[in-house]
């Protein structure tokens, strides 16, 4: 694993100008990366868009559903005993109404538990990111030139600075990872703030 310093900064022209600053404070043009991350959420990290397999929103859906099933079954079975009863209609009304009941239950119960997590009971994980969209100059570092790094970083503009354990490979960060919670370099925040 590589040691890697790295900061954001709001524009390609800003990022551009602190890879300048670095190369022109010795480190070189295989060790400095630029790239965009984009906003929380919107990392495409599925065939279909988004960072999560199902919507979060829609986690305990296939639990309502469940619920909604066997309280719709046994009301429309209920039901349909009724109109067997009041009517003399035949078994198969009552079987239909049982059906009808528990296709409606298992809607209404899922609908009822997604609304739920609409309403604010359950958080997001695109919302617990804390890595903000920017362009992200990462440099491939050793503990010596660290705090170097961070300074160059620091002065041409660079915010929310940081260190990490990756890969480097062929001049990039080749597993970053833009849903990992980044570890800011507490070391310079102290002795340089």
């Amino acid at each position: 694993m590589s040691l890697i310093v790295a900061a954001r900064f709001t524009t390609f022209p800003a990022a551009e100008d602190a890879a300048q600053k670095l190369f022109n404070a010795g480190f070189v043009e295989e060790d400095v990366t630029l790239f965009f991350v984009n906003p929380r959420g919107q990392h495409a990290r599925y065939p279909i868009g988004g960072d999560t397999h199902t919507d979060p929103g829609a986690r305990d859906a296939p639990k309502g559903a469940g619920m909604g099933v066997t309280i719709g079954a046994v009301v429309g079975a209920v039901v349909g005993v009724a109109i067997f009863a009041a009517f003399s209609a035949p078994i198969l009304v009552s079987l239909i109404a049982a059906g009808v009941g528990a296709y409606v239950g298992s809607l209404a119960g899922a609908m009822s538990r997604t609304h739920e997590a609409a309403k604010g009971g359950h958080h997001f994980p695109f919302h617990q990111e804390l890595r903000d969209s920017g362009v992200l100059v990462a440099v491939h570092v050793s503990p010596d030139n660290q705090l170097d790094a961070a300074r160059v970083l620091r002065e041409a503009g660079g915010t929310a600075i940081e260190r990490a354990s990756g890969r480097w490979q062929q001049g990039r960060w080749a597993d970053f990872d833009p849903l990992r919670t980044p570890e800011p370099l507490n070391e310079f925040s102290e002795r340089h703030a």
